[in-house]
């Protein structure tokens, strides 16, 4: 498979002529991009695979087999932990650089895993959650930005969108193990193999090397081998170099340009290195203090926040994770009772999203951020709605049961309809709002910036995925199954709104041209809420309100009034 992808929207960023630059053209990129993503393996794998060790952690710890407190501590901590990752990878990120922020993020997890897998205690098992959380939440901020910094602009959605093909292939992998690891799963497998019957040798087989796993303390391995590709990612980071644009920002020009020379043309090197350097003499002016609170005062800066900031935390209000996380739940909700088959569904589910974020790789960069992400929405707006159909009827309607192998079930018609709106969810989510949120958030703010800010979207990215996944059970109990899927539809038309509001699109711009972007749209705020945060409110619904960034007399005095702008602006401050 080939993936074209349109080409920049600057001139001087056009690709030699002839020569059109594909996801991949370049397989030292691609290399670059693979091995930064193991952090997005780790992270999706992390999040899966507990919910099936905790079966086994409830076996061998009494004490937390009796604590419900305690089961959801131990889930819950990892999220606790990626949290306090974000928040600090974005300053590790600036202070410290990508490759360095990475090594420390695999040595962390590395560690928390073998805590977990050597764990005494319920209590020692917590510490490596929170451990491993830390390493998860360090690399979710420093993947996308290193790969990002990294990528030709006409492919830098799609190669970060690979960080998110890497999560949704751990959330599959874990659900993988989840399924050969359960022991209903063996069980119901022993009764399969004494029937007899076409699947009997291959189940056989498959039974036997289950029974090797059903041990004591299967949930060590389960959590442990996670410390693999930790420790993998780590001496091959070894092998990479630092993110160029750090490098340039931190007076490292020379190693800066030998790594941009292996990534793109002489012809187009040159021009690429004066980007770099325009933007390290703006990076200059500001660095003076760079605080977490300058984000918040400096209106462009701002602006950039709130959109990024919103996407991350819409993603997680829209629904994602409910899925992934209760998607045996919701199965079984539907009227599907075995737990074989509910598990058997929900891994259909991951790879369903695994699938869907290779389509949104290929289409990030031909279509754009902002369509891609409102085509996304209104899918997942419908699907929700068919859910909270599916759910609303499903009381009512009768039972049809079915014990056969393949299809151990008793569901009703409902119960169909609620697995096609699952389907459709998955289907639509993961192309748009999974890639799109984080590719976004790579590339929107200034160099000074972008780990900083980059830290803080992350952080709600975490904050939301832990309200959402401490709540939902609870609504549902509340409110029903049906009103809860309605009210995800309701975030869901909210976040099809802000992102028709606030999200520019950045397809294939350089990070100097979206600054540019931000400053403009900074410079142009009239009406009431612009005021508040500095956006323009003259959108068209597919594309964002465009600028020219040609140098000339208007431009230079467009940045003399900007910067006189910015100067009484600090003044008032």
């Amino acid at each position: 498979m080939t993936m074209d992808m349109v080409p920049s929207h600057s001139s001087y960023m056009d690709p030699i002529p002839g020569k059109r630059i594909t996801y991949f053209s370049n397989r030292y990129v691609l290399g670059l991009t693979v091995t930064a993503g193991i952090g997005g393996l780790l992270f999706g794998y992390d999040t899966g695979v507990i919910s099936g060790a905790l079966l086994y952690i409830r076996n061998d710890f009494e004490v937390v087999d009796k604590s419900s407190l305690l089961q959801e501590t131990i889930v819950s901590m990892a999220l606790v932990g990626a949290m306090l990752g974000a928040a600090t990878g974005g300053w590790m990120n600036d202070h410290y650089g990508r490759k360095t922020s990475t090594l420390i993020a695999d040595v962390v997890f590395a560690i928390g895993s073998i805590v977990m897998c050597a764990a005494p205690d319920a209590y020692v098992l917590i510490v490596g959650r929170l451990l491993v959380g830390l390493g998860v939440g360090v690399a979710s901020v420093t993947a996308p930005v290193y790969i990002a910094e990294a990528s030709p602009s006409e492919i830098r959605g799609g190669l970060v969108g690979t960080n998110v093909l890497m999560i949704t292939g751990g959330q599959f992998l874990s659900y993988l193990v989840n399924l050969a690891f359960t022991e209903t799963h063996v069980k119901t497998m022993k009764e399969d193999e004494a029937k007899g019957g076409l699947a009997a040798g291959v189940y056989s087989c498959f039974f036997k090397l289950c029974l090797i796993m059903q041990v004591p303390g299967t949930w060590r391995w389960m959590l442990g081998a996670a410390a693999v590709p930790a420790v993998i990612q780590f001496f091959l980071m070894l092998c990479l170099p630092e993110s160029p644009h750090w490098l340039y920002m931190h007076d490292d020009k020379a190693k800066a340009i030998a790594v941009l020379a292996k990534i793109y043309d002489p012809d187009r090197l040159g021009d690429e290195v004066e980007q770099l350097a325009l933007a390290a003499e703006e990076d200059d002016r500001s660095k003076e203090s760079v605080h977490f609170l300058d984000v918040f005062k400096i209106k462009e800066i701002r602006i950039a926040f709130f959109a990024g900031a919103g996407l991350q935390a819409f993603q997680q209000f829209s629904g994602i994770n409910t899925v992934m996380y209760y998607s045996p739940t919701i199965v079984q909700m539907a009227g599907f009772t075995s737990n074989r088959l509910a598990l058997l569904l929900s891994l259909i589910v991951a790879a369903m999203n695994a699938s869907g974020t290779v389509l949104g790789i290929y289409l990030i960069d031909r279509f754009g951020r902002r369509k891609l992400a409102l085509c996304s929405l209104a899918g997942v707006i419908l699907s929700l709605v068919v859910l909270a159909v599916a759910f609303f009827f499903h009381s009512s309607d009768s039972a049809i049961c079915n014990t056969s192998f393949f299809h151990d079930f008793c569901v009703n018609g409902s119960g169909w309809l609620a697995i096609v709106g699952l389907t459709l969810y998955i289907g639509f989510f993961s192309p748009g709002m999974g890639p799109v949120p984080w590719a976004v958030n790579s590339e929107i703010y200034p160099d000074a910036y972008r780990g900083i800010c980059g830290g803080m979207s992350a952080t709600v990215n975490w904050v939301s995925n832990l309200i959402v996944s401490q709540t939902f059970l609870t609504i549902v109990s509340a409110i029903g199954t049906a009103g809860t899927f309605l009210i995800i539809a309701g975030i869901a038309v909210l976040a099809a709104l802000f992102v028709f509001a606030f999200v520019p699109e950045t397809k294939g711009m350089s990070f100097d041209q979206v600054e540019k972007l931000w400053k403009e749209r900074a410079s142009a705020s009239n009406s009431f809420y612009e005021g508040w945060l500095g956006m323009s409110a003259t959108n068209s619904f597919l594309e964002p309100a465009t600028s020219s960034f040609h140098e000339g007399p208007a431009s230079s005095s467009f940045h003399e009034g900007l910067l006189n702008s910015d100067k009484k602006e600090k003044n008032e401050v």
